[in-house]
């Protein structure tokens, strides 16, 4: 295996814009580090997690049944479209205070599985950098250790980042811009599993 080929990857998939980043930003701003820490350990662990299922033989069913893999591409893409619109409707009555609730550690370590973008990448790394072996458990263990040490630097730097703007982002109105714009975000990174769609679903 390539360890530093997929260091690399690692950092550079999970330091880039998508839904879990968008979220934990959100998540940041909204109800700052302390109270997000079960959302991001639920990201940090749930992703590596999904890596070893993957590598171990889900994927081997969407090639049986590529309907499967339509079917959940497409609720994953609903969903996310759900948590945008509530991310952008939610409440908030001043900085750090918003009367929602953050992700616990369950909701954010079962969200990997509707999130397009860790799909890609969790078949991605175990398609591109495995090799039929003896060794090939340990290559898939390996790969999820190296997301889970180096992604989660990444992911908490996203959601420092989003309680750093507390500081910045004192009025409720401010903060309910943020939100839309985080909403926004999450639904450009959608844009190109819908056109996937449109293409499967229209063939």
């Amino acid at each position: 295996m390539e360890y530093a080929a997929i260091i690399v990857f690692a950092i550079t998939t999970c330091v880039t814009p998508g839904p879990n980043n968008a979220m934990i930003m959100a998540s940041g701003l909204n109800y700052g580090i302390r109270r997000s820490l079960p959302h991001f350990s639920g990201i940090c662990l749930g992703f590596p997690v999904m890596v070893i299922a993957v590598g171990l033989g889900i994927a081997s069913l969407f090639e049986q049944y590529p309907a499967l893999h339509i079917l959940l591409k497409l609720i994953g893409a609903l969903y996310l479209t759900y948590l945008a619109w509530k991310i952008a409707t939610a409440p908030v009555s001043g900085i750090g205070e918003s009367r929602g609730k953050p992700f616990s550690f369950l909701q954010a370590a079962a969200f990997q599985w509707v999130n397009p973008k860790a799909w890609v990448l969790a078949i991605g790394a175990t398609v591109t950098y495995t090799v039929i072996s003896d060794s090939y458990v340990l290559q898939v263990l390996s790969i999820a250790l190296i997301f889970m040490v180096f992604g989660a630097p990444c992911i908490l730097l996203w959601l420092w980042f989003g309680a750093s703007l507390q500081r910045l982002l004192q009025q409720p109105n401010t903060v309910r811009s943020f939100n839309i714009g985080m909403a926004a975000l999450l639904m450009l990174s959608l844009l190109p599993v819908f056109s996937e769609l449109y293409d499967q679903l229209g063939n």
